[in-house]
């Protein structure tokens, strides 16, 4: 049994240990929506079923149980927390962000066994120094530091035992639980969406792949002086354990009261365009663990390439031809774009074409009312936009999921763009968005 304060958890690994968490996390959600429901009656109100589902207490019930069992599960859960923006109260928000925080780690028998396994028994002969604590911790591993006898210092990445064999499963529960809650209109088909977030998932798992992803990365930001990209220590790579340089920064978040903070929050900006439409490959995991910050340097310590995957010509161009649209204020041509890339059904556009009329007309106004910088952190349009939404949500049979790898790009998109407004970032938008659409761009990061 954990100690108060004590972090460590086992991570269940066998099928039913873990279908077991996914009951009881039913159970409690269920539990929490019938005490919330009779309290909300007794004060004679008539609450929907999703204002019961999404409270702070059932929120908690989640975030708790996802981080105990980590792997899939939880990266689900992160992926909602970062999402969410605008959508969600503030309180949930604050809560779900709890899985990033807040990550149970593995004690210290099991993360021998994982090494262990990965290396041979007498793998700390590799090293002169090992920390079995753990400096950070995330849904699929935790990053150990370490130094090698050639005085290297390495961060190494180890992956939770049982995260890749459970990745199926534990999304499959997820979705089972997501239709068992109502949230999910019942003809919304989001067995793609499921299908691809395995494979990404897979692919997150392969420590294999992702030191070449790294390797990538570090090949076309070479000479941009802006990002470091750690390399991997190849003579010790496995699957499941991934050594790498460890490289000095703070929190991407100390950039609010840095000096240097509209240059880098641009620079970052700089690369997520460059990554959609010059270089053909993006990272497309959002999670702000994933940027450090050398305040002594000015530059960008990037992190994290699993989820790094090929964005498709197809739409790369859906995406160049949204941002033509919206460059000239062309309200027809962005509905067009917006149905071409499936963030919009005939279906949507013929019932409430007028309502997203005024939608796109609130999005330019607010653009074009700073066109020198554009102030990420001004959310005047926000109410507005919600309000116009409230019909368009209503109708659930409306509702279109885009194709998977058009989402999995909007997400990082749209984490960028949080990212911007959390560190009130004032940025020459319009200019780098031209830039782009034209070809001509100036910065390292947009060439590869």
């Amino acid at each position: 049994m954990a100690k108060p304060g004590d972090r460590s958890r086992s991570v269940p690994q066998a099928r039913l240990a873990r279908l077991a968490a996914f009951g009881q996390l039913a159970t409690g959600v269920a539990g929490g929506v019938l005490g919330e429901g009779l309290r909300r009656l007794a004060k004679g109100e008539r609450p929907q079923l999703s204002d019961l589902l999404l409270t702070p207490a059932n929120a908690l019930r989640v975030t708790e149980q996802l981080s105990r069992l980590r792997g899939a599960a939880m990266k689900l859960g992160q992926m909602l927390s970062l999402d969410a923006g605008d959508l969600l109260p503030a309180e949930l928000t604050a809560i779900l962000a709890r899985l990033r925080d807040d990550g149970h780690v593995m004690p210290a028998g099991q993360l021998q066994k994982v090494l262990s396994t990965a290396w041979g028994p007498d793998w700390r002969q590799n090293f002169t120094s090992f920390d079995m604590v753990p400096i950070a911790a995330a849904s699929i591993g935790q990053v150990h530091r370490a130094r090698l006898k050639d005085g290297r210092d390495l961060a190494v990445k180890v992956q939770y035992p049982g995260v890749r064999a459970s990745i199926d499963a534990d999304i499959d529960n997820v979705a089972t639980l997501l239709r068992m809650s109502g949230l999910l209109p019942a003809g919304l088909d989001i067995a793609p969406l499921l299908a691809e977030a395995k494979r990404q998932l897979h692919e997150e798992a392969d420590y294999l792949r992702e030191a070449a992803m790294m390797r990538r990365y570090g090949a076309l930001l070479a000479g941009d002086d802006r990002f470091i990209v750690p390399q991997p220590h190849d003579a010790l790579v496995t699957r499941d354990v991934l050594p790498m340089d460890f490289i000095l920064g703070g929190p991407i978040e100390s950039l609010a009261t840095a000096p240097g903070r509209q240059k880098a929050l641009e620079s970052l900006l700089d690369l997520v365009l460059a990554e959609l439409f010059d270089f053909g490959l993006m990272q497309t995991d959002p999670n702000f663990a994933n940027y450090r910050w050398q305040a002594g340097t000015g530059r960008i310590v990037l992190l994290d390439f699993g989820a790094a995957r090929e964005v498709a010509p197809g739409v790369a161009a859906g995406y160049r031809g949204l941002m033509a649209a919206g460059l000239d204020r062309d309200p027809a041509a962005i509905k067009a774009a917006l149905l071409a890339m499936g963030f919009a059904s005939p279906a949507l556009l013929a019932r409430h074409g007028a309502t997203i009329d005024r939608m796109i007309a609130v999005l330019l106004a607010h653009i074009a009312a700073s066109p020198a910088l554009f102030a990420f952190a001004d959310r005047s349009f926000v109410a507005r936009l919600r309000t116009e939404a409230t019909g368009i949500g209503a109708d659930r049979a409306a509702w279109v999921l885009p194709p998977a790898e058009t989402l999995f790009v909007q997400r990082k998109i749209s984490g960028m763009a949080l990212l911007c407004v959390r560190m009130g970032a004032e940025l020459p938008l319009l200019q780098m968005l031209q830039r782009h659409r034209t070809g001509m761009v100036d910065g390292s990061a947009s060439h590869p």
